[in-house]
């Protein structure tokens, strides 16, 4: 034994296969699964545990069950909380005995299987609405440093589905904080979706097993509603970094050289088997929304980079956007859409959305020379689309619903049409006498209207 790590004697027959779940069948509650990961010898399997081996002795009986680890599907476990191998969190009621068990190692569909996705998938939110279309069955991630963001706009893309989204809602939670576990299903409870979702945790507490193979266990209750029941899923993975993370800890627990960086040689692999399997098939879908921590605020992690290539859309966190106090901090000329296409959005939104790029990138070149000689120093032509720019910048903040208690400001959700009719206000000017507070966190440009005059009035 060497921490997570356990080498087991089988001294006669044939020996499990990789991927098999061992039982350790010691003196404690609280069963001990492993999964086998190498064969040592003709008679010695090294399996990483998918709980903690405190308390465990050398020369405890272990007994190979035959199969790869299996968990729970189905319209049983929906409202509940569960972990890596299954096992009920929220001390509810036992599932029903006729419950159905799938494996977790899974192949992912036939290529010729595959559907496009079929239509864009609305959230309410501006920024990501204009800019970084979602796409129905497609993958999205946010990527962002620590305290930028990622779990709160993943908690709002939550509520925001609730009203506009008729399908099942499963949550991974790889290497989350206890308190942010807790959060999630309060406001899950409070904002009545818990009965539509299955939440499923492995806890940055619990052992590297654990929450290397939490995703998996995830995605195979989504594949069941999908394949199944043929209904949409919306998998949400909170974070994705961490599954990355904790499948280096195991290579390095099982004697494997590092890659670069010192991630696991099978990196491109790990992430592959995770990704790959998140698709669409005839009669419904998996739409995946990812959080990716980015260590450093390196976006040339190779951790980064693996998962970024698998992606349909990119939603880039600017830690200096939050600490301007533009929430949710998405940058909009880092983060892109492979659906932001006029054949898919229409000629309008692709327009549109191209002009608000446009004019603030010309804002950003401009930053230097407005520090060091001033707004007045440029052109009548600049300084209008500066204004514009920074106008722009306010209008797509917007007070989240999560964020209630802590803001005391009421939640917006705005249609994509509402918000496409404010970005062409204001870049056309009809808002260049506007206060820029006025547009600073609020739903529509309505809104924003009332608020100036009022202002005026005052």
């Amino acid at each position: 034994m060497r921490g997570a790590v356990l080498d087991v004697a089988f001294p006669s027959g044939p020996l499990p296969a990789i991927n098999e779940i061992l039982r350790v069948e010691w003196d404690r509650s609280a069963a001990l699964l492993a999964e086998v990961q190498a064969h040592l010898d003709e008679k010695t399997v090294r399996a990483i545990a998918l709980a903690t081996t405190s308390g465990l002795a050398r020369g405890v009986r272990v007994a190979a069950t035959g199969a790869a680890l299996s968990v729970p599907v189905g319209q049983a476990i929906l409202g509940r909380v569960l972990d890596v191998a299954g096992n009920l969190c929220d001390g509810g009621p036992p599932l029903p005995p006729e419950t159905p068990f799938w494996p977790i190692h899974r192949e992912a569909p036939p290529l010729a299987e595959h559907k496009a996705a079929a239509g864009l998938f609305e959230t309410g939110i501006k920024v990501i609405d204009l800019l970084v279309p979602l796409a129905q069955g497609g993958k999205a991630a946010m990527f962002g440093g620590a305290g930028v963001g990622k779990t709160v706009l993943v908690m709002e893309l939550i509520h925001a589905m609730v009203q506009r989204y008729q399908g099942i809602s499963v949550f991974a939670g790889i290497g989350e904080r206890s308190r942010e576990g807790e959060e999630l299903l309060t406001e899950m409870k409070r904002s009545d979706v818990l009965a539509r979702s299955v939440l499923v945790f492995g806890q940055m507490n619990e052992p590297p097993g654990a929450r290397w193979r939490v995703g998996l266990t995830a995605l195979t209750i989504a594949e069941y509603f999908r394949d199944q029941l043929h209904q949409n899923v919306l998998l949400l993975i909170d974070n994705v970094f961490r599954f990355v993370q904790a499948g280096s800890e195991v290579s390095g627990l099982l004697g494997r050289l590092p890659s670069r960086v010192g991630y696991q040689p099978t990196l491109a692999t790990d992430v592959a088997a995770l990704q790959e399997r998140i698709a669409s098939v005839a009669g419904a879908a998996i739409t995946a929304i990812e959080a990716v921590y980015v260590p450093a605020d390196d976006f040339t992690d190779p951790a980064v980079t693996a998962i970024s290539s698998h992606l349909d859309s990119a939603i880039v966190l600017s830690r200096s956007m939050a600490a301007e106090g533009i929430y949710p901090a998405v940058d909009p000329l880092a983060s892109s859409s492979v659906l932001l296409d006029p054949l898919v959005v229409g000629t309008e939104h692709a327009e549109i959305a191209e002009r608000v790029r446009e004019t603030i990138a010309h804002y950003v070149e401009l930053k230097d020379i407005i520090a060091l000689l001033g707004v007045e120093e440029l052109s009548q032509q600049d300084r209008r689309i500066v204004a514009r720019a920074r106008r722009l910048q306010r209008f797509l903040t917007q007070p989240f619903v999560v964020t209630e208690a802590f803001t005391g400001t009421k939640g917006r959700s705005v249609s994509l049409a509402e918000t496409l009719a404010g970005c062409r206000a204001i870049l056309e000017g009809e808002t260049d006498d506007w206060m820029e507070s006025s547009l600073y966190m609020i739903g529509t440009l309505e809104e924003a209207k009332q608020r100036e005059t009022a202002r005026k009035t005052a």
